[in-house]
Order: structure tokens, then sequence, then C-alpha cells
């Protein structure tokens, strides 16, 4: 069955280098959002197997929108894949608070991070 991923990200060259890497190579399905506010609508609404998540967006940050998701029953179980350009030590430590599934950092390899998103999640590829 084909995965659904949803990215998250306020900068449009990041998901639309993300989206065209897990469509392309992985043959996955994706979903973009362009804040976690957006994001945290569409997670409540669709069926999602990942989200691809950046922390540092207007409105609401990776970190909030973790805490929504871990906050909803309907969500909670799905996934989350950080992308960030900084992991500081206290940013690890709330990631690790938070049970995100993975950190990928910025700058990535186009070309590979749908290996890096099936390795985390243990994903056949």
């Amino acid at each position: 069955m084909t995965k659904r991923i949803l990215i998250v990200d306020d900068e449009e060259d990041i998901r639309e280098v993300v989206r065209v890497s897990l469509e392309e190579f992985a043959g996955w399905l994706t979903v973009t959002a362009t804040s976690g506010v957006e994001g945290l609508q569409i997670a409540q609404t669709q069926t999602l197997d990942a989200i691809l998540l950046d922390i540092s967006m207007p409105d609401m940050d990776g970190f909030q929108m973790c805490e929504e998701l871990q906050a909803d029953p309907k969500t909670q179980k799905i996934p989350v894949i950080v992308l960030t350009a900084k992991v500081l030590p206290n940013d690890r430590r709330r990631l690790t608070d938070l049970d995100v599934a993975g950190v990928i950092t910025k700058p990535f390899d186009p070309m590979t991070i749908w290996r890096k998103v099936a390795g985390i999640l243990g994903w056949r590829v």
C-alpha cells in the first residue's frame, strides 16, 4: 500500500524538493502545508502514515504542532520526523520528550532523503 506523508514547512523550495524526492523516488503520496496550523488541520482530517515537520515556522512552530498532535487521540500515533537546520541540545531533549521518530538536518541530500525517511520509520523500499 502506498504511504501518505504530510510535509509541513514554511519554505516553498524545501516543500517542493522533499515532495519530489518522496513521490518520484519512493512512489509515496504527499500532502503539503505551509504552516503548523495548516498542517494540524490536515493531520486531523486526513489519513497519514507520517509527517515531516519543520521546527522554525511562524504562527505555530514545530514543537507546538508536535504537542497538539500528541494531545489528540486521532493524531498521536502518526510518526513525526523533524526537518531542521539547527538542533540545539535543549531541542534534542524536547524532541525526545515529544516522542518524534527522528531528525533530518538541513541541508539534506534531495536524492536520498526518501531513504532516510524510510530508514527512520522502518519502511521497506
